[in-house]
């Protein structure tokens, strides 16, 4: 696939069109927070309606089987929609926090270094607080302190 249609395709999937900066705009400005802001509320709705599908799920398959073994294995299935639901849940939170952080105008700027995030990765990572040299720093002193 041409990499032109491949990027269309993948642009379509997720729903959102990458933002075009106009020349001379202030970075942050009213026009990129309705971006982001709307990237989030998205992404927000799409966790929220998984959180149903979830729980509509567990309603209609839990059924008490008779044998032990697909006793444990829907269980098993249970469990691992639930840590996955947990993840979730806490991206919600860290969601929600962003927004409030754009509705605040203080979105956009690594909380390390105060250096711009950048728009890219912004997009690529909407709830990304860090620039991508101080988050490279974190992670390795979180690895060397992790040995």
């Amino acid at each position: 696939m041409p990499t032109q249609a491949k990027q269309q395709s993948s642009q379509l999937i997720s729903g959102f069109e990458p933002y075009i900066e106009k020349k001379g705009e202030e970075y942050m400005g009213e026009p990129m927070r309705k971006h982001f802001t709307k990237i989030l509320n998205k992404w927000k709705q799409d966790l929220m309606q998984e959180v149903d599908r979830t729980v509509d799920h567990m309603k209609d398959e839990a059924a008490n089987f008779p044998d032990p073994a697909d006793r444990a294995s829907q269980e098993e299935e249970f469990s691992l929609e639930l840590r996955a639901r947990d993840r979730e849940r806490k991206l919600i939170k860290k969601i929600d926090k962003t927004l409030q952080l754009i509705e605040d105008e203080e979105y956009g700027w690594c909380e390390s270094c105060g250096v711009e995030i950048g728009i890219r990765r912004l997009e690529a990572r909407p709830t990304a607080d860090m620039c991508v040299d101080c988050k490279t720093l974190a992670e390795i002193k979180e690895k060397q302190v992790g040995k």
